[in-house]
C-alpha cells in the first residue's frame, strides 16, 4: 500500500500545477490579439483577367508572374476544378481563425517579442511539403492541401501523407512551423539530439496548443497513439540495446524521424507501427524533464540535448 503521505503530496502537485496552467490560460486570455486573414483563393477564384492589377496590387509578393501566367491559370479547366474543391469545403474558415487566433495568443504570451504575421490562404497545387510558408510577417497557407485523406485528389499519395492532409491538422502545422523558427537545430548528429530537437518541438505544441489532442500535435490516429502508449517501453528497451542513442548513422533518421509509413525497428511487428516514434520518444523525454525542473520554456528551448536527456530523469511507460 503506497504512503498516504506520498498520496496526499501527489494530489498536491497536480493541484499546483493544474491552477498555474489556469492562471496562464486566463493571462492569455486577456492578450489583445490583431489577426488579420486574407482569402485570397477565394478572390483570385471569382477574379476576372480585367481585375489582375488590382489583385497584383494587393498581393504584390504573390504575383511574381507576369499577368499572362495568371491569365491562363484563370482559365485553366484543373484551376477552376482546384478552387470549386477548396471552396466546397472551406466554405467558412471560422473554426480554423478560432484555433488560430488561440494559438497566436499563446505565442505572444510565451514569445512576446514575435510579430503576429498576416495571414493569406492560398492554393498551391498539392504541394503538400510545403503546405505552409512562414516568414517574418507573412504565413502563407495552402487550403489544397487540407480537403480530408479521402479526397480525389489524394488518391495516388501514400496513406500515411494521404491522412496527414486533414484541416483537422492545420493549426498544429502552423505551429510546428512556428517551432522551426524559434528551437534551434541540435548542436550534434547524435540520435539521441535529434529525438529530442522533435521532443521540444511537440512540448512547444504543448504550450501553444494546450487543448488539443496528442494524436493532433505530433499527426497520430487514435490507433497510432495507443500503439506507441504500449510499446513505449519496449521500443526505449530496443533503442539502448541496439546502441541507437549516440549513434550518428543518418539512416536512425529515416528509420524513426522522418515521416513514414511505419517506424524500421527491423522486426515483424514492423507494419504495425507508427511512423516518426522517435519524435514519440523524444516527445515523452523533454516531458521528463520539465516536470521534475524549474526551467521555463525559452530556457529548455536552447539548452543541449543531451543535457536534457540527463537531467530528464525519462522512464517509459510499462
Amino acid at each position: 500500500m503506497k504512503n498516504p503521505i506520498f498520496i496526499v503530496l501527489s494530489i498536491l502537485l497536480i493541484f499546483i500545477g493544474c491552477n498555474d496552467s489556469d492562471k496562464v490560460e486566463a493571462e492569455v486570455e486577456k492578450i489583445p490579439l490583431d489577426l488579420k486573414i486574407s482569402r485570397f483563393d477565394q478572390e483570385f477564384a471569382s477574379a476576372k483577367p480585367e481585375s489582375l492589377p488590382e489583385l497584383r496590387k494587393k498581393y504584390p509578393y504573390l504575383f511574381p508572374a507576369p499577368d499572362s501566367v495568371w491569365v491562363a491559370k484563370m482559365q485553366d479547366s484543373l484551376q477552376i476544378e482546384l478552387f470549386q474543391e477548396v471552396g466546397n469545403t472551406f466554405s467558412s474558415f471560422n473554426d480554423e481563425e478560432e484555433g488560430l487566433v488561440s494559438l497566436f495568443k499563446h505565442i505572444k504570451y510565451f514569445f512576446p517579442e514575435q510579430t503576429v504575421p498576416n495571414i493569406i490562404t492560398v492554393t498551391n497545387d498539392v504541394d503538400y511539403n510545403n503546405r505552409i510558408i512562414f516568414a517574418d510577417s507573412l504565413l502563407l497557407i495552402g487550403l489544397d492541401n487540407y480537403l480530408g485523406p479521402e479526397h480525389k485528389y489524394y488518391g495516388g499519395f501514400q496513406r500515411y501523407i494521404a491522412e496527414s492532409l486533414s484541416r483537422k491538422y492545420l493549426v498544429s502545422d502552423i505551429a510546428s512551423a512556428f517551432a522551426k523558427k524559434v528551437v534551434p537545430r541540435p548542436r550534434d548528429r547524435t540520435f539521441l539530439s535529434r529525438m529530442v530537437y522533435f521532443g521540444k518541438e511537440l512540448y512547444l505544441k504543448d504550450k501553444l496548443m494546450p487543448n488539443a489532442e496528442d494524436t493532433i500535435k505530433i499527426g497520430y490516429t487514435e490507433e497510432d497513439m495507443n500503439w506507441a502508449l504500449s510499446n513505449e517501453e519496449p521500443m526505449w528497451r530496443n533503442f539502448i540495446e541496439q546502441e541507437y542513442l549516440y549513434n550518428t548513422d543518418i539512416k536512425l533518421n529515416q528509420r524513426f524521424l522522418d515521416p513514414a509509413p511505419f517506424s524500421k525497428f527491423g522486426l515483424e511487428l514492423d507494419n504495425e507501427s507508427p511512423g516518426r516514434l522517435g519524435r514519440f520518444i523524444g516527445w515523452q523525454i523533454v516531458r521528463s524533464f520539465m516536470d521534475n525542473t524549474d526551467i521555463s520554456l525559452k530556457q529548455m528551448l536552447t539548452m543541449p540535448e543531451e543535457e536534457i536527456f540527463k537531467k530528464s530523469n525519462y522512464k517509459p511507460r510499462n
